[in-house]
């Protein structure tokens, strides 16, 4: 019989027998000790030399270190893995039935979830030969899904047989294979059906191949996207075999320079009926053909002055491409201009245009089956010629097989210099004080032909005050870089450009004088080159001033060479060239007539005053936009030092070196 008690005192002694067999080993060290010396006195150690004496709790210690205990490894990031997915499906009619193949990987000891492809309808599942039954997921948000329930780790292989609606549209079918979170793809399907074009969304078709029976496909998908199928009978196209009929605009520019003459023409083809796969282009002999460049241009070829050009594919619409070529031809006289025309071409359009490079002049013209017709006619590649000796032609409409020829007489000319703009001279008025303040006034004598602006970039941190061409002021614009822009008059064709003046005023600043000291007075800088600078400097009478060696040497005081600048009109400047007036000018003192009258000297004054009565006429209404025209003169102040430089070159920021002295007073002081 069972009896509690003994069965309590077996556990007791068990337990107290366990406890001395685990500190047997140190017991044993202690016995082992007194063996030794059994008669050692108090103060000898308990051990010979040699032995170590340690505590339990550090004999456990060095034992754990000794030999640790292995930690277990971590679980997986995942329970499960679908590796891979095969579908291989077989259409008939409005399903495509077959079987799903996924490849799983299972991680996990236990029951792990392994989800279906959503939107497959599974009719069997089979794992080992085996049914596997089908659960739906977990509440959320795939609780539509159903997934295998497996339990074995390693990998398994799950069969599924499905089954795909097919859906109809537009004369077109497709099946859609369902996105899976599995790292390969892939679909092969079956259509009972032949001459059939597919296309494929969603993935890559890799194999497509048809029997006397059926269509086959092999696709590999992303496993990120569904797998699309979509697929439409053939439709055969006769238009292939049709005969071709076509119809072309040939635009031909002819350059004729001295020693050779360059050609390019430009084709634009119009398919009508049929595919081309190659047209023809009749060439004149002495004509060679260097590149023929197009989209569509597989190959030319160039036999018995007919050109063949080959398209990659048959052009059903139309094609366009460019042919570059040349010839000899004479200097001069009557030159034959060679004309390129289409072969295969029912009507066909387009022109020539014949360009003189150089110095020469067409003279006379002679065509046949051409008429007159603008640059502007015949599209851009003629258009944006800017020859000045340039003849243009159009087809005249007809049959395409009309005569066609032309011939000009060229005359050549010896070619001249021609001056484009120039500053013949630039003189510059300098009033300088001993604060570091400068009021300089710049005037250029321009000569032009075809410029449109002059380019003027003031020293650093100088403030323009007013601008003026040829008397009468001028609103600067200003270049990306801050320099100013002038503009300038031009000189009519087949005319001697005369000189006008340009004026500008304008204020810098720079440190203050001492007794005794070195000045660099900047100028401005032009884009283009000046002859001959005359600088009249104005300084304080307290100081003596001299020239530094430099671009300026100093001499006796001239006029200025040019008519423009010995004008006895001055010209008009404006103290705010950038602003507008924008409240009325301020009221007169008590007893003033509110009118201003300049003094009767001539035309110039006359109509200085007229503007001068416009301007308060708008003034009272309000608001003054534009330019004020207002006299500045110049004070010429101070004693005086003129300096002169030849050939300043464009661009250049020139600079007149001086050094300066404060008189000393009479008596030493």
């Amino acid at each position: 019989m069972h009896n509690p008690k003994l069965q309590i005192w077996a556990v007791s002694v068990f337990s107290q027998t366990r406890k001395m067999i685990s500190c047997f080993p140190f017991l044993l060290v202690i016995a082992a000790c007194f063996a030794a010396s059994p008669n050692l006195p108090a103060q000898t150690p308990l051990h010979s030399p040699g032995w170590v004496v340690l505590s339990i709790d550090e004999y456990r210690s060095l034992r754990a270190r000794a030999f640790p205990a292995e930690h277990e490894p971590a679980p997986p990031p995942v329970d499960a893995t679908l590796t891979r997915v095969d579908y291989d499906l077989r259409i008939d009619h409005e399903l495509a039935s077959g079987r799903a193949t996924l490849t799983v990987d299972v991680l996990k000891d236990g029951w792990v979830r392994v989800p279906v492809p959503p939107g497959l309808l599974v009719r069997e599942a089979h794992l080992d030969g085996k049914l596997v039954s089908l659960v739906p997921g977990v509440a959320g948000k795939s609780a539509g899904h159903l997934s295998a329930l497996l339990s074995h780790p390693g990998r398994s292989t799950l069969f599924l047989d499905i089954a795909l609606p097919v859906n109809s549209s537009a004369g077109q079918e497709s099946i859609s294979v369902p996105s899976t979170a599995s790292g390969i793809t892939r679909a092969s399907v079956q259509l009972p059906r032949q001459n059939v074009d597919v296309k494929l969304t969603g993935g890559l078709l890799s194999d497509k191949s048809e029997t006397a029976t059926e269509s086959k496909w092999l696709a590999y998908g992303r496993g990120n996207e569904p797998l699309t199928f979509t697929w439409r009978r053939k439709t055969e196209d006769h238009h292939l075999t049709q005969p071709l009929r076509l119809r072309g605009s040939l635009t031909e520019l002819v350059n004729l320079a001295e020693d050779s003459t360059p050609i390019s023409a430009e084709v634009n083809l119009e398919i009508t009926q049929g595919a081309a796969h190659e047209v023809k282009v009749h060439v004149p002999e002495m004509v060679t053909i260097n590149q023929v460049l197009g989209a569509m241009v597989a190959d030319w070829t160039l036999k018995n002055g007919e050109l063949g050009i080959t398209f990659l594919e048959p052009v059903e619409q139309g094609a366009r491409f460019v042919i570059t070529a040349e010839t000899r031809s004479p200097r001069d006289g009557v030159v034959e201009i060679p004309l390129l025309r289409l072969a295969q071409s029912e009507r066909d359009s387009g022109g020539v245009a014949v360009e003189v490079l150089g110095a020469g002049e067409i003279k006379d013209i002679k065509s046949e089956g051409l008429e007159n017709a603008d640059a502007s006619d015949l599209g851009e590649m003629v258009s944006s010629r800017e020859s000045p000796s340039l003849a243009a032609f159009k087809f005249r409409s007809g049959n395409a097989g009309t005569a066609r020829s032309l011939s000009v007489n060229v005359v050549r000319y010896t070619p001249q210099a021609v001056l484009m703009a120039n500053i013949e001279e630039a003189r510059y008025q300098v009033l300088l004080s001993k604060e570091g303040k400068s009021l300089v006034q710049a005037r250029y004598a321009v000569r032009n032909n075809q410029r449109n602006f002059l380019k003027l970039t003031l020293p650093t941190g100088a403030n323009l005050w007013s601008a003026s061409l040829a008397g009468k002021p001028v609103r600067p614009g200003q270049s990306p870089d801050g320099a100013l822009l002038l503009p300038l008059e031009k000189a009519r064709a087949g005319e001697e450009a005369p000189a006008f003046a340009v004026e500008v005023v304008y204020v810098t600043r720079a440190p203050a004088w001492s007794d005794k000291g070195q000045l660099k007075l900047p100028l401005p800088a032009l884009d283009l080159p000046v002859s001959r600078t005359g600088l009249v400097l104005y300084h304080p009478p307290q100081f003596k001033l001299t020239g530094a060696p430099g671009a300026f040497r100093t001499q006796e005081y001239e006029q200025p060479n040019s008519p423009a600048l010995n004008d006895d009109l001055a010209p008009f400047n404006t103290l705010n060239s950038f602003a507008n007036v924008a409240a009325p000018p301020p009221p007169l003192p008590p007893g003033v007539k509110d009118e201003v009258k300049f003094p009767d000297a001539g035309p110039a004054q006359a109509a200085n005053q007229a503007a001068l009565d416009k301007f308060r006429e708008k003034s009272k209404s309000g608001k003054v936009a534009g330019i004020l025209p207002i006299r500045v003169s110049f004070p010429e102040v101070g004693p005086s030092l003129f300096l002169v430089s030849e050939l300043t070159a464009e661009n250049q920021l020139p600079s007149a070196d001086l050094n300066y002295q404060r008189e000393k007073k009479a008596g030493g002081k």
